[in-house]
């Protein structure tokens, strides 16, 4: 639906932490198409080497440097409000030291299943130097809550997401550069295109919280330095916010 030049790649794709998000991409569910949308992210952690050649123009990937990320999503629909915040860029700022087998992810937004849309929910996690950490809202076991927000402040767009458990919590804000970011022009399989304001960049940064919970406390377990962060947001019908010569506090 548009005419931004020409891309090629020979790219190998290595991917070392996968997020299941459950029985609600499983076979059965599929078959009965029960949700609207699906996602699965195999690689929430992946090592991509090779080349892309832009425009004429070749890039390297290298693996150990990549920081590189893959999914899917499938189904008849999007999701309104839509929201995605994934790294494996990450530094302990309890240790100083980068994170080597970690990542993060969230996901979703207002999913539909049988065309009955839910309140809004996420599905995240975050696999820490081999601990897992489910904020999954379809496992009802652990009783997942979660509040997420977002807004344009003036060269910035800004997310805030808290969700919590009965074992864990974690909090995370994502900042990203309008100027870093683009518009994301998706069309539903029934030819209509209700996403018009479907923000998409890769170079976010921001702050990750985890807690454990011990008895009634929630103790801090690391506070995470997030940097090339994949992010995006929208929603259907989505104004643009004209508030652009607001001062930013970061």
């Amino acid at each position: 639906m548009c005419d931004a030049g020409s891309l090629s790649w020979d790219l190998k794709l290595e991917k070392q932490i996968a997020f299941n998000v459950g029985y609600g991409a499983s076979k059965p569910l599929r078959d009965a198409e029960a949700f609207a949308m699906y996602w699965h992210a195999e690689g929430m952690k992946t090592a991509y080497t090779g080349e892309l050649c832009f425009n004429g123009r070749r890039y390297l990937a290298q693996g150990e440097r990549s920081y590189g990320y893959a999914d899917k999503n499938w189904g008849r629909d999007f999701t309104s409000p839509w929201v995605w915040l994934a790294s494996n860029c990450l530094t302990s700022k309890r240790s100083g030291k980068r994170l080597e087998n970690s990542a993060f992810d969230i996901g979703g937004g207002r999913p539909k299943i049988y065309f009955v849309p839910l309140d809004r929910r996420l599905l995240g996690a975050f696999y820490y130097e081999g601990q897992e950490y489910d904020f999954n809202f379809s496992h009802l076991w652990l009783k997942v809550k979660t509040e997420f927000s977002f807004r344009e402040e003036g060269e910035l767009v800004i997310w805030n997401v808290r969700q919590e458990n009965l074992h864990a919590a974690m909090e995370t804000q994502v900042f990203c550069r309008k100027r870093d970011m683009l518009f994301v022009n998706y069309e539903a399989p029934d030819g209509s295109k209700k996403h018009k304001r479907l923000w998409n960049g890769g170079n976010g940064w921001g702050i990750v919280r985890l807690y454990d919970r011990e008895g009634d406390r929630l103790v801090l377990r690391d506070e995470i330095e997030a940097t090339r962060i994949g992010c995006e947001y929208g929603e259907y019908d989505m104004e643009p916010d004209h508030s652009e010569n607001r001062p930013v506090t970061i």
